[in-house]
C-alpha cells in the first residue's frame, strides 16, 4: 500500500495527523511505501526567519489574548495525540525548503525517522530548522554525510522543493495535512486513528476490487 504524506514541517496538525496515521498503522499491520511531499505554508519566510509570535498574529489578524488560546489548544490537541508542541520554545517562523530537501535526501528506511527529528527540533527544542547548520547536524545524526550533504543543500537544489509545492497546489491540495492512500482515497487534516483505519481499508477494498478486475 502507496501513502502519499503532503505537510510542512513547522506545521502542528501535520506533527498530529502524522501521529494520528502512524498509530493506526501500527493497527493495520500490513506493508507500507510512504512517501513525503513538501507543502511550503510560506517561502517568503528569509533563512533567518521572522519572530514567531508576531508574525503568528499578523498571519492570522489576530492579537495576543486569541493567539495563546490557539496555542493552548494545540497543544492540548498535541498532547492527546502523543506529542509534545511547546510554543514557548519556539522564536522563530522560519523557511522550511532545507527541511523538506534533507527529507527527500535521507535514506529510505530513515525518511520516517528524519521527519520526526526535525518536527521534534522545532516544536520541542526550539531551533531554527531553517538553518543549515541544524539542518545537517539532524542529517549527521541519521548517517548522513556532513560534508556532501551541504552540497545536496545548496541554493540550487531548492528549486524542486519549491516545484513540488507548487505541483501539490496545482492538482488541487490548499491546507496541510493531506494524505492519499494508493492514489485514490484521500484523507484531509489531522484526522483520528479511526478515520484513518477506515481509510485504509477503503484503500485496502479498492485494492482488492481492482485486482479482481
Amino acid at each position: 500500500m502507496l501513502i502519499d504524506i503532503f505537510h510542512d514541517t513547522v506545521c502542528p496538525w501535520c506533527r498530529i495527523g502524522k501521529k494520528h496515521l502512524f498509530d493506526a498503522l501500527a493497527q493495520w499491520q500490513e506493508e507500507v511505501n510512504i512517501r513525503w511531499h513538501p507543502f511550503l505554508l510560506d517561502d517568503t519566510v528569509p533563512p533567518s526567519g521572522y519572530e514567531f509570535r508576531r508574525f503568528m498574529q499578523e498571519r492570522k489578524g489576530i492579537g495576543v489574548a486569541e493567539l495563546q488560546y490557539l496555542f493552548d489548544s494545540t497543544r492540548r490537541a498535541g498532547e492527546a495525540a502523543g506529542v509534545k508542541l511547546d510554543f514557548d520554545k519556539v522564536r522563530l517562523a522560519v523557511n522550511t525548503k532545507l527541511s523538506h530537501r534533507l527529507i527527500n535526501l535521507a535514506p529510505a528506511n530513515r525518511k520516517n525517522d528524519v521527519v520526526e527529528a526535525i518536527y521534534q527540533a522545532y516544536f520541542e527544542e526550539g531551533l531554527n530548522i531553517g538553518d543549515i547548520n541544524i539542518i545537517v547536524d539532524i542529517g549527521e545524526a541519521y548517517q548522513m554525510e556532513p560534508t556532501e550533504l551541504r552540497l545536496q543543500l545548496s541554493d540550487d537544489t531548492l528549486v524542486e522543493i519549491i516545484a513540488e509545492s507548487q505541483f501539490a497546489r496545482s492538482i488541487g491540495i490548499t491546507s496541510v495535512p493531506f494524505f492519499i492512500i494508493n492514489n485514490k482515497v484521500q484523507v484531509n487534516g489531522s484526522c483520528s486513528v479511526e478515520v484513518f483505519l477506515q481509510a485504509l481499508n477503503r484503500a485496502a477494498l479498492t485494492e482488492t476490487t481492482t485486482k479482481t478486475w
